[in-house]
């Protein structure tokens, strides 16, 4: 199966995408990605071409990709809140073909060198015109293991490198996520951009795949997400902490009667977000785990056995190993590194053989970088990324471990903990943190409260109050930032 023959998995006649007032059925969704495959092909764009995509989520998002995959081309989404040298930056690596875009970028003094140029098409009406003589089939030699898109990830420094996912990575990911038990009668909620993997493969294309409906919201406000939810007798919520907090806050308990399963994923889950969501609304929250290099699931949980602070199991037909620095595996209830092997991890990093050939071992095992422990039923809990681990003292301090037990103390909204350079011990860690609306910090009583639940080496050794927290458009906390505004301050 390729990603685009998704589109006959539903009944013709069934709602397949909602996006605010207009509602397109399932023969509705074919005959728009029809349009825009042939403009497309009028346009040029052939087998092996990427086709750029900058847009809030929109049903034209959906037409643009699948148009794009039913052509043999590659799909290049774009976070819609890149600055103009960033985008321009991964327009030029994919050597894009075109940009479909829902406003026009200011591209040109960034493209001076090298002759480069991408012409720009609005999205929002990229299909209204008819065609005669339609684009023609893929051919013969086209496969599952053909490129469908470049997800560009945002590295700790330098560029941002493109990860390319096969036809056959996404079908692959996307059956996986049947363990959300998701059929043909569910309403699913896409409040998370489309330009990322996690929304993209659990939310879109497993929807599709079950023959189910999915609901747009192009800009998450929490009151609009509550009467979407209500209005609409939504089945089925794909997001990130930070959104299942806010609506947690605000929505009433019958708000959320017709919710079945709740999902979050992106980023680490406090127990305190899990515990008052549950309370509101006697439903669990399902946690999952994945990069954007695996398409983007390697740990999900199957929808009635969630487990508090865990991010489920290894998936089917998919193979996981959790190993020491010297590349041993680890007893169960250890830490190790994530390394992962099966359908679902990607191609390799576009024109980067360097960065492809240092993420696999020669084994063939993908190394993610993240630290995990699994327990004796096979359920795996996310430690921390071995990037952001602490080394103090020669101890090795896990900021998550360290952020749970702070997001228990009163008043506090978010935390995060981040190593900082120290002359005595190496590093130690500076825990910055917002309080809630109308509550106070008594640091006194915060340093007791981590005295009694941590050991003395994990408590962090600069406290520093924020008005809010930097986030990325995901709704990630963004370390990077903090650090970076710190060492700034500093300076």
């Amino acid at each position: 199966m390729l990603v685009h023959d998704l589109i006959n998995c539903g009944r013709t006649e069934d709602l397949a995408i909602v996006d605010k007032t207009r509602k397109f059925t399932y023969a509705d969704f074919a005959q728009s990605v029809k349009k825009f495959r042939n403009r497309l092909y009028k346009l040029g764009v052939r087998e092996g071409d990427r086709v750029a995509i900058f847009s809030r989520n929109s049903a034209e998002f959906v037409f643009a990709y699948f148009a794009t995959a039913s052509l043999g081309a590659i799909n290049v989404p774009i976070n819609f809140q890149l600055s103009n040298p960033e985008t321009a930056f991964i327009l030029k690596n994919s050597e894009a073909k075109l940009l479909l875009t829902y406003q026009n970028l200011d591209l040109e003094e960034y493209f001076a060198e090298g002759n480069f140029a991408v012409p720009q098409y609005d999205i929002s009406t990229f299909g209204d015109e008819d065609f005669e003589i339609d684009a023609p089939e893929l051919s013969a030699d086209f496969d599952e293991n053909s490129p469908c898109v470049i997800i560009y990830t945002s590295g700790t420094t330098g560029n941002p490198k493109g990860a390319v996912l096969s036809h056959k990575n996404l079908i692959h990911n996307t059956k996986q996520c049947s363990v959300f038990k998701c059929h043909r009668e569910c309403k699913v909620l896409c409040v998370l951009p489309m330009y990322h993997c996690f929304e993209w493969t659990c939310a879109v294309l497993h929807s599709f795949y079950c023959g189910a409906e999915i609901y747009i919201i192009s800009q998450f406000k929490p009151k609009d997400m509550i009467d979407i939810v209500r209005e609409n007798e939504i089945t089925d919520i794909i997001a990130v902490p930070s959104i299942l907090s806010l609506v947690t806050a605000l929505a009433k308990p019958e708000d959320f009667k017709s919710v079945r399963f709740a999902m979050s994923g992106g980023t680490t889950l406090p127990e305190k977000i899990i515990t008052n969501f549950k309370e509101k609304f006697n439903l669990p929250i399902a946690e999952g785990y994945g990069l954007s290099e695996t398409s983007p699931a390697v740990f999900l949980t199957t929808h009635g056995k969630e487990r508090i602070n865990s991010v489920g199991n290894v998936l089917p037909d998919e193979e996981v190993r959790l190993v020491d620095a010297e590349g041993n595996d680890v007893p169960v209830g250890e830490p190790g590194e994530v390394l992962v092997r099966g359908g679902n991890v990607m191609l390799g990093y576009w024109k980067n053989p360097e960065a492809t050939k240092a993420a696999f071992d020669e084994d063939g095992w993908f190394h993610t970088g993240d630290i995990a422990k699994c327990d004796e039923d096979g359920y795996y809990y996310i430690v921390d990324r071995i990037k952001e681990m602490i080394i103090s003292m020669g101890e090795n301090i896990y900021p998550r471990e360290v952020e749970e037990v702070i997001y228990k103390f009163e008043g506090i909204q978010d935390a995060a903990v981040v190593g900082v350079e120290d002359k005595l011990r190496g590093q130690a860690g500076a825990c910055f943190y917002v309080m809630k609306e109308g509550a106070k910090m008594n640091m006194h009583n915060f340093k007791t409260f981590l005295k009694k639940n941590l050991a003395l080496y994990k408590i962090p050794r600069e406290f520093h109050e924020l008005s809010e927290m930097p986030r990325t458009s995901t709704g990630k906390i963004s370390k990077r930032t903090i650090l970076e505004n710190f060492m700034q301050g500093k300076e």
